[in-house]
């Protein structure tokens, strides 16, 4: 919403992978680094076996160190008990272990990131209330088939959402 200042989520869509009273975590899904697979996974020392064009996408300001992947469903992975849902159709790691795996076969729907968004107890809460957030629905179409660019605009419309319309103001939305 206009209301949220930060500049690290201006416009941007972010997919909520746990919430609980002690916080919140979930990744950006539409912004890019020039970040390459193959260098990234090179300085891991992992095979990548994907397109080689591919790019890793910034997952948001927090720990930007750190690696995620979403994967679609249809992309098994034998390290079951290292992915969790993400929502439908949607997996979610975290783990080297898994991410070798998915490197030698990548799935076509895959994403991966770097950093996170995370917010304390009761501050994701706070934001809402204030009207500082839009939530909708979770969509693997979304998460593995918008561009970046469009992306924003085609969940606030998917919402019946004009996105011109939209002003600051408090209260949940």
């Amino acid at each position: 919403m206009p209301q949220l200042l930060d500049p690290n989520f201006r416009r941007c869509v972010v997919l909520l992978i746990h919430h609980d009273a002690s916080g919140s975590f979930g990744v950006v899904l539409n912004r890019g680094t020039e970040v390459e697979a193959p260098s990234l996974f090179a300085a891991l020392e992992i095979e990548w076996r994907g397109d080689p064009r591919a790019c890793i996408d910034w997952g948001g300001p927090v720990q930007p160190e750190t690696g995620w992947v979403l994967f679609d469903s249809a992309g098994r992975s034998s390290q079951a008990g290292q992915v969790r849902g993400a929502g439908e159709g949607i997996c979610f790691t975290g783990t080297l272990d898994v991410l070798r795996e998915l490197a030698l076969t990548p799935p076509a729907r895959m994403r991966m990131l770097m950093g996170y968004a995370g917010w304390g107890a009761g501050q994701l809460e706070a934001e809402l209330a204030a009207g500082a957030w839009l939530v909708a629905p979770v969509s693997s179409e979304v998460v593995f088939e918008i561009e970046h660019a469009a992306m924003w605009e085609h969940v606030i419309r998917a919402m019946g959402i004009e996105p011109a319309t939209l002003v600051a103001t408090r209260g949940i939305h």
